[in-house]
């Protein structure tokens, strides 16, 4: 069964998780995860990462992360890379976080360039410290960058669990909306950006994120060597 669903619009790609259950990040979603955004980068269109409804993603195949090893340490870099693409795309990446975004899934509402959630019970945030494990250098720096200030501490030591509106004061979301209107409100994002010159677009994030590239980089080098 496949895990990602890849669709292109008139002026955007979107790709949708879904795995019928968690939306885990396992070696096959990132396969497959991979290969959406080859397609979408060669589009060059705007990109819409979506999660199933109710499910972003709960972070990772925690069949896999829960037993020490190599397979653990090569998912843990499978999804390092993931996130690196969304931070670094040539495109504007729009995360439509349709529910619950932990851990990994977290990760890639910060590595997003524009994130919106739906209202609604749900839960979001970096809740690694909660279950034993300790943010890895990658999402430390993710969390360095969009994180607002105030709410760091929280979101990454004390794993802090907010809601969608907590999510936007702290800055894992920039916005939510109502269930309803949700999708309508991905799609006119994506459709706005669709409009920025992207050579600008690129040569302009290059400039703002050059400090976060290479701290990125040397994060990777302490995770993985």
């Amino acid at each position: 069964m496949a895990l990602v669903q890849y669709e292109e619009q008139d002026s955007f790609v979107q790709i949708t998780l879904d795995d019928g259950k968690a939306n885990a990040l396992s070696f096959q979603m990132a396969d497959e995860l991979d290969s959406a955004l080859d397609q979408a980068l060669a589009s060059g269109k705007v990109t819409v990462l979506a999660g199933r409804p109710g499910k972003f993603s709960a972070g990772f195949d925690l069949s896999v992360m829960g037993q020490p090893g190599e397979n653990a340490l090569k998912l843990l870099r499978r999804g390092a890379d993931i996130a690196g693409r969304v931070a670094q795309s040539e495109v504007p990446v729009v995360a439509a976080v349709t529910g619950h975004a932990l851990a990994m899934g977290a990760l890639m509402c910060l590595a997003a360039d524009y994130r919106i959630g739906v209202r609604g019970n749900f839960k979001l945030g970096l809740n690694e410290v909660a279950i034993g494990m300790t943010l890895p250098w990658f999402g430390i720096e993710l969390a360095q960058e969009r994180v607002v200030e105030a709410h760091r501490h929280q979101v990454v030591s004390l794993a802090r669990i907010y809601d969608p509106d907590g999510a936007v004061e702290a800055g894992i979301l920039d916005r939510c909306c109502e269930p309803d209107a949700f999708m309508a409100e991905v799609a006119a994002a994506a459709e706005m950006f669709s409009k920025l010159d992207m050579p600008s677009f690129v040569g302009t994030k290059t400039r703002l994120r050059e400090g976060f590239a290479n701290r990125w980089q040397a994060a990777m080098a302490r995770d993985f060597g």
